[in-house]
């Protein structure tokens, strides 16, 4: 029972960190407007990334015409993935 958690644990902790790596993979390509999203494989991107970013873009409103909502998104899981490393290990003791 322990090892499944363990694992489930780890699994998620990389899922995060895969996520992270997608999303920061998203927000730099705003930095290049002639790219279509609609072509792939940034449709894909696009389509996985969204409905996160839309959690946040609802919830935080814009500041002097910027749209900071992808900074809570990217502390949110920053703070995900301090917790779950720290939970494996006091799973252990």
């Amino acid at each position: 029972m322990e090892i499944a958690f363990t694992l489930l644990l780890r699994t998620s902790l990389y899922f995060l960190k895969l996520y992270f790596l997608m999303l920061v993979l998203r927000i730099l390509l705003y930095w290049f407007p002639n790219i279509s999203y609609y072509e792939q494989p940034f449709y894909s991107l696009v389509r996985v990334t969204d409905p996160y970013l839309k959690l946040f873009k609802d919830v935080v409103p814009s500041i002097f015409g910027m749209d900071i909502s992808p900074l809570f998104a990217f502390m949110f899981l920053q703070i995900l993935m301090e917790i779950l490393p720290r939970l494996v290990a006091s799973f252990y003791f």
